[in-house]
C-alpha cells in the first residue's frame, strides 16, 4: 500500500484505489487535473469536494474538510512497484508523498519498508520475498523434488536444486576451473581469488567474504549461542558445532579410515589421522624447521622455544597438572583390586593389566605379548639388534636406558644396594638378592 497527499485551500479528497498492474505504473506520473474522472457526491462543499472514481477501479471517497487533500491508498504486487508510487502527483500548490502507515507518514515521507513473517518473525526487505517465504508455512503451491522429496517455493529454486542430483555444475571458475551448480556459489568462490571481503564486523573491523561468516563471527561479540543440545545443557554458536557435539551422546563416528579400522566424529580428525599413513607433515616450525602432521602438535612444540622465566615449564596444561602431583603427593587414581594409588589415570590402567592379565601388545616376529607398549618396543630390539643407548666412557651399547645406567656404575664405582645383615654393597639389585641367600 502507498499514499499520495495533495493539499490546497479549498477541499480534501481521500481515494482508496485497487489498481491493476498496468495502472500501478501510472501513479508515479504527474496528474494535472482530477475533475474529468470524478463525479460530485453532494452539495455540502461549495467547490464540489466529494468525488468517486468511475469505471472498474471504483473506490470510496471521503470528504474531511474544506482544504484540498487527495490521498490514494494503493494495493501493489511487490516492493518494486511500491517504489514507483513515490513520485509526485501535482494538484494545486503543494505536493507530498506518504508511506502506507499513518504513523510513518508523520515521521518520514520515505521510510525504509520491512516485512515480517507472522509465523517465524523473519524480516524481508521486499514484499514479494515474504510472500514466497510464507509458502513454507502454509504449504501453498510448493514445488517438490521427485528425487528427495524436498519442497521449494519457486520453480527456479527447484531447478537449481535438481542439479545436485544430476551432478550438473554449469558455472565454472575462470581462475581455477572449479565448477558449481549455482551462480551464487561461483560468485562467493571467486572472492577467494580476488580477495574481496565485502562484509565487515562493526565491532572489530574484521572482514569476511560471506555474509554467513560475518553473522557467525558477530556471535563472538554478542555471546549468542542459539543452538542448544537436547541431551545436556551445552550451547553452541553454529549448527555444525552442535551436530558434532551430539555425536558424543550417540557415539556416531561417520568418518572411517580406508587404511585401518579407526573411525572419527569429524572429517578434520580423519584427515589428521590419515597423515600417519601418508607421512605428510604440512605444519613447520619457523624456529627450528621441525614438521608436524597436525597443527595442534606444532602449537605445543612452539611453546618449547618460548621457554619460561623460572621453574619447570610444560607445553600442555595437562602435563603441568600431572607434574604438580609430584609436589603435592596427590594420587587420585586407586586400584579397586589392591588399593594401590597412582597420580595418572594411564598408570592405573597399565597397572590393572596385572590383575586382568590383559596383554594387548604382541610382537609380529615371535608372537610374544606384553601389557605395555614400551615393553614391546624394548623386546623388538632383540629381533632388530638395535642398541640405541651407548656408554660415553667406553664403546659398549645397550638396548635400554636402565641397562646403560647399571653399566655406568662399573666406571663410577657406585654401589647403591647394601645388605641389611652384613652391610656389603652391590652395584645391581640382582647381585644383592643372590648375596642374601648366604644369610638365609
Amino acid at each position: 500500500m502507498a499514499s499520495v497527499k495533495l493539499e490546497d485551500c479549498s477541499q480534501i479528497l481521500e481515494l482508496n484505489v485497487n489498481m491493476k498492474d498496468e495502472e500501478e505504473e501510472k501513479i508515479g506520473k504527474s496528474v494535472s487535473h482530477v475533475s474529468p474522472n470524478l463525479q460530485s457526491l453532494g452539495p455540502d462543499c461549495d467547490s464540489g469536494a466529494q468525488f468517486a472514481l468511475q469505471g472498474p477501479e471504483m473506490a470510496s471517497v471521503k470528504l474531511e474538510d474544506c482544504s484540498q487533500t487527495l490521498e490514494l491508498n494503493v494495493n501493489v504486487k511487490d516492493e518494486e512497484e511500491e517504489e514507483k508510487i513515490g513520485t509526485s502527483v501535482s494538484h494545486g500548490h503543494h505536493v507530498e508523498t506518504f508511506s502506507t502507515s499513518r504513523e510513518q507518514q508523520q515521521e518520514d515521507h520515505r521510510p525504509k519498508r520491512s516485512h515480517q513473517c507472522p509465523h517465524c518473525k523473519e524480516i524481508f526487505p521486499i514484499l514479494l520475498k515474504l510472500k514466497l517465504h510464507l509458502k513454507i508455512h502454509t504449504v501453498e503451491n510448493l514445488y517438490p523434488c521427485t528425487d528427495c522429496g524436498k519442497n521449494f517455493t519457486t520453480l527456479k529454486a527447484l531447478t537449481a536444486h535438481q542439479r545436485v542430483h544430476r551432478g550438473e555444475k554449469p558455472y565454472s571458475c575462470s581462475d581455477c576451473g572449479n565448477s558449481f551448480c549455482r551462480l551464487g556459489h561461483l560468485k562467493e568462490h571467486e572472492r577467494i581469488h580476488t580477495g574481496v571481503k565485502p562484509y565487515s564486523c562493526s565491532d572489530c573491523g574484521k572482514s569476511f567474504s560471506r555474509l554467513g561468516y560475518l553473522k557467525t563471527h558477530e556471535r563472538i561479540h554478542t555471546g549468542e549461542k542459539p543452538y542448544s543440545c537436547s541431551d545436556c545443557v551445552k550451547c553452541f554458536t553454529t549448527a555444525s558445532q552442535l551436530k558434532v557435539h551430539q555425536r558424543t551422546h550417540t557415539g556416531e563416528k561417520p568418518y572411517s579410515c580406508s587404511d585401518c579400522v579407526k573411525c572419527f566424529t569429524t572429517s578434520t580428525r580423519l584427515k589428521g589421522h590419515q597423515r600417519t599413513h601418508t607421512g605428510e607433515k604440512p605444519y613447520f616450525c619457523s624456529d627450528c624447521g621441525a614438521s608436524f602432521s597436525q597443527l595442534g602438535t606444532l602449537k605445543q612444540h612452539e611453546r618449547l622455544h618460548k621457554g619460561s622465566d623460572g621453574g619447570k615449564s610444560f607445553s600442555q596444561l595437562g602435563y603441568l597438572k600431572t607434574h604438580e602431583c609430584i609436589h603435592t603427593g596427590v594420587k587420585p587414581f586407586s586400584c579397586s583390586d589392591c588399593g594401590k594409588s597412582f597420580s595418572q589415570l594411564g598408570h592405573l590402567k597399565t597397572h590393572d593389566r596385572i590383575h586382568t592379565g590383559v596383554k594387548p601388545y604382541s610382537c609380529s616376529d615371535c608372537g610374544a605379548t606384553f601389557s605395555q607398549l614400551g615393553t614391546l618396543k624394548t623386546h623388538e630390539r632383540i629381533h632388530t639388534g638395535e642398541k640405541p643407548y651407548s656408554c660415553s666412557d667406553c664403546v659398549k651399547c645397550f638396548t635400554t636406558s636402565s641397562q646403560l645406567k647399571v653399566h655406568h656404575r662399573t666406571h663410577t664405582g657406585e654401589k647403591p644396594y647394601s645388605c641389611s645383615d652384613c652391610g656389603k654393597s652391590f652395584s645391581r639389585l640382582d647381585y644383592l638378592k643372590t648375596h642374601e641367600h648366604i644369610h638365609t
